[in-house]
C-alpha cells in the first residue's frame, strides 16, 4: 500500500476523531469529503465525482462504500480493509447498499452525523439519501468534524506542506524567466508545471490562475491564452502540491514598463502582507487578520479595490480548489493555532485603471509567530 503516513499518525487521527465524535453523541459518521477520507485512511481518488461514502461507527468500524474502478484504488492507497461495491446499473441507487451497511453495524434508530458539505454529495444523491434514511435513523449536518481537526497540522504533515513550498517556489522562478513580450501565457503554465512535476509534485486542486492584460485582473482561471505584449501586466497564482498539501502564491508581474500605479499598489500590498504577518500568532482570531489587511489598504486609499477576504487555510484538498477551512474575513472566530497553515492573499483590482497587483504568501502558525514557507523575494519584479 502506497500510505504516505505512518501507522501511528493515521492511529492518532482515528482516536481524534472518535473522541470527537465520543463528545457529539454521534453512533457513526458518513463521509462524503474525500479530504476526510485521504486524511483518516490515505485513500486517494478522483472516484468522489460519483456516490461513495466512509462509515466510521462509534466502534472504531471502517467500511467504505464506493464503485468497482475504486475498489483497487482503495487497495492501493488506503489501510480500509472493509470494501463494498454498488453496481452501476440503471435505476441503481446505492443509498439502499448504504442501508445494507448501516443495518450490519447496528445504526437503525441511532445518530448519524453526516458531511452534506461535499463536493462529493451532490444535492440529487443527498436527497436520495436522506429519502432512504427517513424514519431509519437521526441525521445531523456534521460536515466539520474532521475539517476542524485537519486545520492543525501535524508534523508529518509539515514535511509535506513544506515540500510544496518548495516547488511552488521553483515555478516561481519558471515566471521570472519565460514571462517577457511576445511569450504565451501557455508556454509560462507549461514550465510551471513541469517543474512542479519533476519534482515529485501532484495536479493542484484547482487550476493555476493566469491572465495578462484586462485579464490580469481576474481572480480565476478562464481558457483564453494570451501572448505577452511589450508593456502589459502579469498576474497569477499557483501552488505547489506534494502529496496533496498544498503552498500558494501569488504575484502580479509588470511587463516592459510598470504603470505608476503598480508602484503605489504594490508598496501597499507589502504593507499589507507584513501587518498582516504581524496579526497571524496562536491566540488571534483570524478575523483581526482580515481587519488589518482591510485597514491598511481603506488607509491607503484602496477600500474600493481590495477583496472581503484576504486568505484561507491550506491543507490536503483535492478538486475543485484548494481553499480549506476557515477563510480569513470580517469576525471569523476561529482562534490561531500553532500548526495551522494559511494563504495570506493581498488583493488590488483597480476596474477604473484596469490595474491588477497582487501578492500573496503561504505561512506555517508557529508556538510564537508564523514562517513564511516561501524563500522568494516580495519586490516588484519587472520583466
Amino acid at each position: 500500500m502506497a500510505l504516505h503516513f505512518s501507522q501511528e499518525e493515521f492511529s492518532n487521527r482515528k482516536s481524534k476523531v472518535l473522541n470527537s465524535m465520543k463528545e457529539q453523541n454521534l453512533d457513526a459518521l458518513l463521509m462524503f469529503r474525500q479530504e476526510s477520507m485521504y486524511w483518516l485512511t490515505g485513500y486517494d481518488t478522483f472516484g468522489y465525482v460519483f456516490f461513495q461514502t466512509l462509515v466510521l461507527d462509534k466502534s472504531g468500524n471502517i467500511i467504505l462504500l464506493t464503485r468497482a474502478p475504486d475498489l483497487r484504488q482503495a487497495q492501493n492507497t488506503s489501510n480500509i480493509e472493509n470494501i463494498r461495491i454498488w453496481v452501476d446499473k440503471d435505476g441503481s441507487n446505492p443509498t439502499d447498499d448504504l442501508k445494507v451497511i448501516l443495518n450490519e453495524l447496528n445504526l437503525k434508530g441511532k445518530k448519524l452525523g453526516i458531511e452534506y458539505e461535499a463536493y462529493g454529495l451532490t444535492g440529487r444523491n443527498a436527497l436520495r439519501l436522506n429519502k432512504s434514511l427517513e424514519n431509519y435513523c437521526s441525521l445531523e449536518d456534521k460536515s466539520d468534524l474532521i475539517t476542524k481537526i485537519r486545520v492543525v497540522k501535524s508534523k508529518e504533515e509539515i514535511i509535506y506542506v513544506k515540500k510544496a513550498a518548495e516547488l511552488a517556489d521553483k515555478a516561481l522562478d519558471e515566471v521570472w524567466k519565460h514571462a517577457k513580450a511576445g511569450v504565451s501565457e501557455s508556454k509560462i503554465l507549461a514550465e510551471m508545471n513541469k517543474v512542479i512535476f519533476e519534482g515529485g509534485g501532484d495536479y493542484p486542486a484547482n487550476e493555476f490562475i493566469i491572465g495578462s492584460g484586462k485579464n490580469a485582473l481576474l481572480c480565476r482561471y478562464q481558457a483564453e491564452k494570451q501572448i505577452l505584449d511589450n508593456k502589459d501586466q502579469l498576474t497569477v497564482e499557483w501552488a505547489g502540491t506534494y502529496r496533496h498539501y498544498h503552498s500558494a502564491m501569488f504575484r502580479t508581474i509588470p511587463i516592459g514598463k510598470a504603470d505608476p500605479k503598480h508602484y503605489e499598489m504594490h508598496k501597499a500590498c507589502v504593507e499589507a502582507l507584513k501587518n498582516c504577518e504581524s496579526k497571524l500568532k496562536p491566540g488571534n482570531k483570524v478575523g483581526e487578520v482580515f481587519d488589518i489587511h482591510a485597514k491598511t489598504f481603506d488607509d491607503l486609499g484602496f477600500k474600493d479595490a481590495r477583496m472581503n477576504a484576504c486568505g484561507y487555510s491550506l491543507g490536503n484538498t483535492f478538486s475543485p480548489n484548494w481553499m480549506d477551512w476557515p477563510m480569513l474575513y470580517a469576525k471569523n472566530p476561529y482562534v490561531i493555532q500553532p500548526g495551522n497553515v494559511f494563504f495570506m492573499h493581498m488583493i488590488l483590482m483597480d476596474s477604473k485603471n484596469q490595474l491588477a497587483m497582487n501578492l500573496g504568501e503561504t505561512y506555517l502558525v508557529t508556538e510564537n509567530g508564523n514562517e513564511r514557507l516561501g524563500k522568494q523575494k516580495l519586490d516588484l519584479v519587472i520583466l
